[in-house]
């Protein structure tokens, strides 16, 4: 059972660290649990699992292909793998081995995205996780998900290991990341979670920005606003149902995400919406098709428009604009 204790200690150690506490505490139910990282077993936070679980723990090196490669074998011989990496090297250098063994062969293999989106401030473009859920939601049979926070990625990594196939978690955010779950709660991984209802307008987002999301629909309760706010933690398979039960009667859908606006969870929304008739304009808010500068990571969220006073302001923004007939 988790509780308040449990959630500000995680967001106060951050959402890697938490992976590891996660990971050590399921290898207690798991024998066949296997962790493994290209290089990376502190900045995965899985020192503690690395000394209590040497036997279910690998480093490959800097080698992503190779990292994929020997958890399909593993996976083969039916252990639940988790491998990590930062998000940019676990999906693109490997591309073609998850392609492959991941969503051709539908091996057990759970990929861990570290540090996407802003998050690494200084080490730049190089580290940037921008493209991860367009690359990984492309490639049939994966299934995408992106916590919320702490508590919400104990809860994801509990559900991937019960569930056998092919799965990308994108780890975003940093140290001290914002409490959005203070407690226990049912966690669903193909059920989206509704938050807040509200009569006016609909906000979809995932990861970091689902805390910042719900700041931002303070913000515009000031302004008459009422939305909707739901955390779409799983980007693939999307949760259709909860969409067609929210969008109806809004004035506008939002997506909010800390990820390129091409390919995110914005398109993902906006591909299934075609389907669909008299359907609400939809705005994406996400980060610009560009590369991005170094600098802290507070100062990044700020300047590319991702803090709750900027989301609700390019809200209302929108919902001001005058479309011609």
């Amino acid at each position: 059972m988790i509780t308040l204790k449990d959630a500000k200690k995680w967001s106060r150690m951050g959402i890697r660290a938490t992976y590891g506490q996660a990971l050590l505490m399921l290898a207690e139910r798991y024998d066949n649990l296997f962790a493994m990282t290209a290089d990376l077993g502190f900045s995965s936070g899985l020192q503690r699992f690395m000394n209590e679980y040497p036997d279910k723990f690998l480093n490959v090196g800097i080698a992503e292909q190779n990292l994929i490669g020997v958890a399909a074998g593993l996976a083969k011989e039916g252990s639940i793998v988790f491998a990590s990496s930062f998000a940019p090297f676990i999906t693109m250098r490997c591309c073609e081995q998850i392609r492959m063994n991941m969503g051709y062969m539908k091996m057990n293999i759970k990929t861990v995205g570290l540090g996407s989106g802003l998050v690494m401030g200084h080490l730049g473009n190089s580290h940037y996780g921008l493209e991860d859920i367009s690359i990984m939601r492309s490639i049939p049979n994966m299934t995408v998900v992106s916590p919320a926070d702490c508590v919400e990625l104990v809860k994801t990594v509990e559900a991937v290991a019960a569930y056998d196939g092919p799965v990308y978690i994108r780890l975003t955010g940093g140290v001290n990341n914002p409490i959005v779950y203070h407690e226990d709660y049912d966690f669903n991984l193909f059920k989206a979670d509704v938050l807040q209802e509200g009569q006016d307008i609909l906000i979809l987002s995932n990861g970091s920005m689902v805390y910042y999301s719900l700041e931002a629909a303070k913000v515009l309760r000031l302004h008459g606003i009422n939305a909707t706010v739901i955390n779409m933690h799983t980007i693939k398979p999307l949760d259709t149902n909860v969409i067609n039960q929210y969008l109806k009667g809004k004035r506008l859908i939002v997506t909010v995400e800390e990820h390129n606006i091409i390919g995110g969870l914005g398109s993902a929304v906006a591909e299934y919406k075609t389907r669909l008739n008299h359907v609400p304009k939809q705005l994406i808010i996400g980060l610009p098709d560009a590369y991005e500068k170094s600098a802290d990571y507070d100062y990044l969220l700020d300047k590319y428009g991702l803090t709750a006073q900027k989301i609700a302001e390019k809200i209302l923004a929108n919902l001001e604009e005058k479309y011609d007939e």
